[in-house]
């Protein structure tokens, strides 16, 4: 080894380089803004594809849009979803959700319970914040995933329009699923297109 690299081998070992070259890189971000979010006081913008938690929707009269079709059922790579279904007594051949159970704690958010729905009764939201002391709470049943999708109608139905499943005109809302009609009364108007 030569006396040159010798002596610069000692130098940088008593000036400790290494150190005053990593501070570099430490002073030079000390100045940055910082984009750290302060979670609890600061909400992240979500994007209208996010996939968080289901919510059953109703149509615009009131009416539930479930089925009872087992469709979302039978997707479900989980099996965390329950649909019990039943004829409904006022519509004959037309069948209706009784009981609807999703498992949270089971859910992946994969979105193929949306995709399988013939008519757009479920939904993804932008609720993501699921903290709770008792994991009972986290099996929503048809009650509570119809208050998650009422209080938040709007994410879902933009998570909806983002998928393609839905869209916002008049003309998706003329070619909705439509029900088979009873023999003896007619349960519902026809649509235009199947007149």
């Amino acid at each position: 080894m030569s006396v040159g690299a010798l002596t610069k081998k000692i130098l940088h070992a008593a000036l400790f380089y290494e150190i005053w070259d990593a501070m570099k890189v430490t002073f030079k971000h000390m100045f940055h803004r910082p984009i750290t979010f302060q979670y609890p006081r600061e909400q992240r913008t979500i994007p209208d594809g996010h996939r968080g938690a289901l919510g059953l929707l109703r149509y615009a009269d009131g009416r539930d849009r479930c089925v009872g079709c087992d469709l979302c059922e039978a997707a479900c790579p989980s099996r965390c979803i329950k649909v019990i279904s039943q004829e409904d007594p006022e519509r004959p051949l037309q069948r209706f959700a009784s009981e609807f159970y999703i498992d949270i704690t089971k859910c992946v958010f994969c979105g193929y319970c949306v995709e399988a729905c013939p008519v757009n009764a479920l939904a993804m939201t932008k609720m993501y914040e699921f903290s709770t002391h008792d994991k009972r709470t986290l099996l929503f049943d048809k009650k509570r995933l119809y208050e998650v999708g009422a209080r938040h109608l709007d994410d879902a139905k933009k998570y909806l329009y983002t998928h393609n499943q839905e869209k916002n005109s008049d003309e998706s809302r003329e070619y909705r699923y439509y029900f088979p009609q009873s023999v003896l009364k007619p349960t519902q108007s026809q649509p235009k297109h199947l007149s």
